[in-house]
């Protein structure tokens, strides 16, 4: 079983940057594919980025490519996700979700444990 905790989120103006963290507990981080969602009030859980259990490969939405970049590090048991050049519609609570195997999926179902999720907001 995995224990995930994000941290990170805050407040903060248009066109600045996050980064957002997510420690998981136990020694088996690296056999599970991680993945960041967000849920804005009134819409439905989204994918925002992917990344496979060695950290090898990584997928951003092109929606959100050139903003966001997933990482991980096996060592520390912590995936990243870098937010730059935020916007006010990134407002949401971010989630990070873990996946047994070795890749990520877009569709929540696909993931057997969730953090608590953190708070991100964009001023104008």
């Amino acid at each position: 079983q995995v224990q995930l905790e994000e941290s990170g989120g805050g407040l903060v103006q248009a066109g600045g940057s996050l980064r957002l963290s997510c420690a998981a507990s136990g020694r088996t981080f690296n056999t599970y594919a991680m993945g960041w969602f967000r849920q804005a009030p009134g819409k439905e859980r989204e994918f925002v980025g992917g990344i496979t259990k060695s950290g090898g490969s990584t997928y951003i939405p092109d929606s959100l490519k050139g903003r966001f970049t997933i990482s991980r590090d096996n060592a520390k048991n912590v995936v990243y996700l870098q937010m730059n050049s935020l916007k006010p519609e990134d407002t949401a609570v971010y989630y990070c979700a873990a996946r047994r195997g070795t890749y990520y999926k877009l569709t929540p179902r696909e993931y057997d444990y969730w953090g608590e999720g953190t708070q991100v907001t964009v001023s104008s």
